[in-house]
């Protein structure tokens, strides 16, 4: 009977960690990386990625270092309409610090929060304000809005790849 007791006990214990090891699979990050230029896809969306410079900003938003500004191609490969917002971005600098995008109104096609009909692409752009060398590698960083339930998140460098 305690033999009996033993191979309950240590069968429930291999159940609880295969299902626990699945568990962890199905929602571990999926990293996904890329260069400027090539399409990479986030959940239900294509992205593309372009590094289109940097800048001193306007009379009402001074940077404290420099804008770096990159270019944004969205498509929707969905069926049904979702949201990107400027606050999927960020740029990883050499020394691996994440920096969030900035708002403002730098030109008519600044991203702050767009709705994505299905198979219908939108051009926008945003910008980071970060101490920039154009020797070091930069890197943005897309992650998926909530709704959009994935585990992707793309990796795309933008300079000295």
């Amino acid at each position: 009977m305690v033999n009996f007791g033993i191979v309950i006990v240590i069968s429930a214990i291999i159940i609880s960690m295969v299902a626990g090891i699945y568990t962890y699979t199905q929602y571990q990050t999926n990293y996904i990386t890329s260069v400027t230029g090539e399409t990479v896809t986030v959940g239900p969306v294509e992205y593309v990625i372009t590094f289109e410079g940097t800048h001193e900003g306007n009379k009402e938003n001074v940077p404290e270092n420099t804008y770096v500004m990159i270019g944004i191609t969205a498509k929707n490969i969905s069926n049904e309409k979702t949201i990107i917002s400027g606050g999927q971005f960020y740029i990883v600098d050499d020394k691996e610090q994440k920096h969030e995008a900035i708002f403002g109104e730098f030109s008519a096609k600044d991203l702050f929060l767009e709705a994505l009909e299905p198979n219908k692409p939108i051009q926008r752009t945003t910008q980071f304000d970060i101490p920039f060398d154009e020797e070091k590698q930069y890197k943005v960083i897309i992650r998926p809005q909530k709704e959009q339930s994935t585990t992707d998140t793309a990796v795309v460098c933008i300079t000295n790849c």
